[in-house]
């Protein structure tokens, strides 16, 4: 493995220059329909985006097209709209139709790109497509000086995540490789880097001697909503569980970075993936819900989960002994991320009705929560203890900065931080490696449960799971 501290130390100073122009890969597809068309239009409205926008996408095809699904896109978000900034939007799009396998694609892109010095490659196409696309930028002299953007999942699993990286790296510096994901750019998720690092009253007990269990939670109350193909050929532990829920874990066990921004986040991330040991199948518990196999594009005989349960451990100095829940699901109860710090409880045996204290993290949609569980004294003669909560609450504002929005900015400025380095992307493959594919029994559950009730034994020495409410509001409301 390279040194990349090194290597991003030594960065020449082109790496931290602005892209002059984007290039997006897919430009056609759902992901620049849903998200991406609406990041750049709100990189615009705030002055971010000034530069070429490049589509390609398959031939037949012009750039009136191009600006009307950019139109449409921003549109239906909903919301008022700001003409000017969607007008100039469009003034910045072009389009280039042809096939990915095709050398004459390229050579119009190469056209199209005219004078630009520092292109950045945001590559929002099917991951079997990376390499090719790569070499073929190469070839056709698109590379030079340029970023490539490539979004998830890096790989299917640790061997083809090695193989990707080997060829983006016969090509491109690590530092000039931005790997999304997207959970990294979302405002709740980065303030828990702020909440464990900015709180000096935290880190004397964040630790084994105080912390007795941590579970996340990434509960969805819908189902694949017409992803069948892409679905049936990833399942919950590729598409969630490997990158998002990982990236948690990471932010909650790390050790302080010396600074929040650069390579220190990343240092302190890949270190943790490092010390959780490789997944043990019996940890493991798999459901898929009743009525996934007759989804459109999912096989009959499907195998694949839409839940998983998992129990690890973190072995540090820090977390030795402390164990980490995670799961994720489909068609569950609610829609909600949540963070749940189980504390030790204190040795006071003879005071009635006390119970241990908790941190209580919910990481959207909506509202974003955090509040401490505690115990006071119930109103009356007898000392006796209660529970009370001390929560906080922050809305999602109308003008808040979207995941896509932050992430596309930050590679267009060669800003790292919240890219996922190729040492930290092959450690976590590493880590549920072992659990991939059909090593473990597939229990089906109801949509509308909590999974299936073989993942109750995860997490019965610790009290059981803690199951997310309705919003975030909720959270505080107990």
């Amino acid at each position: 493995m390279p040194d990349l501290r090194q290597k991003a130390a030594t960065a020449s100073t082109a790496d931290k220059q602005p892209a002059d122009a984007l290039v997006l890969f897919g430009a056609m597809g759902d992901l620049a329909h849903k998200k991406i068309f609406p990041a750049l239009y709100n990189m615009v409205r705030r002055g971010r985006l000034n530069v070429p926008v490049i589509g390609v996408a398959r031939a037949g095809r012009t750039d009136q097209h191009l600006k009307e699904r950019a139109r449409d896109s921003v549109k239906q978000k909903g919301g008022n709209v700001d003409e000017a900034a969607l007008s100039k939007l469009e003034s910045l799009l072009r389009y280039v139709g042809g096939d990915y396998q095709n050398p004459h694609t390229f050579e119009a892109l190469k056209k199209a790109l005219a004078s630009s010095q520092r292109p950045a490659h945001y590559l929002a196409i099917p991951p079997s497509l990376f390499e090719s696309v790569v070499q073929s930028l190469d070839r056709s002299g698109c590379m030079r000086n340029a970023r490539v953007i490539v979004e998830k999942p890096f790989g299917h699993n640790l061997e083809s995540a090695q193989q990707l990286n080997a060829a983006l790296h016969a090509i491109l510096p690590e530092s000039s490789i931005f790997r999304i994901d997207h959970y990294l750019g979302k405002e709740a998720v980065l303030n828990l880097l702020i909440f464990r690092f900015a709180n000096s009253f935290l880190e004397p007990i964040w630790n084994r001697n105080y912390i007795e269990s941590v579970q996340i939670t990434m509960a969805e109350n819908f189902g694949i909503e017409g992803r069948g193909a892409f679905y049936d050929d990833t399942g919950a532990i590729r598409d969630v569980v490997e990158n998002h829920m990982l990236q948690v874990v990471a932010f909650l066990a790390m050790e302080p970075p010396t600074c929040l921004h650069g390579e220190s986040v990343r240092d302190e991330t890949a270190k943790v993936f490092r010390t959780i040991p490789a997944l043990d199948p019996r940890n493991l518990v798999r459901g898929q819900f009743d009525g996934y196999k007759k989804e459109e594009g999912v096989a009959p005989d499907s195998k694949v989960e839409t839940f998983a349960a998992v129990r690890l451990e973190v072995r540090s100095w820090r977390w030795s002994g402390v164990p980490f829940l995670i799961r994720a699901g489909k068609c569950l109860p609610v829609t909600a991320t949540e963070v749940f710090v189980r504390l030790r409880k204190p040795p006071l045996e003879s005071l009635p009705g006390s119970t241990s204290n908790s941190f209580h993290f919910t990481l959207g949609p909506g509202e974003i929560s955090m509040s401490l569980n505690a115990q006071v004294k119930r109103p009356g003669e007898a000392m006796v203890s209660m529970p009370a909560r001390l929560c906080a609450v922050e809305g999602q504002t109308a003008d808040e900065m979207d995941a896509y929005e932050r992430l596309l900015g930050d590679a267009m400025h060669g800003d790292a931080m919240l890219f996922v380095r190729e040492d930290a992307v092959e450690s976590a493959w590493a880590v549920v490696e072992p659990i991939l594919g059909n090593v473990s029994p597939l229990y089906s559950y109801r949509p509308g449960t909590w999974g299936p009730k073989e993942a109750d034994a995860l997490a019965e020495d610790i009290g059981g799971w803690h199951n997310p409410k309705k919003n975030a509001a909720g959270a505080c409301s107990d």
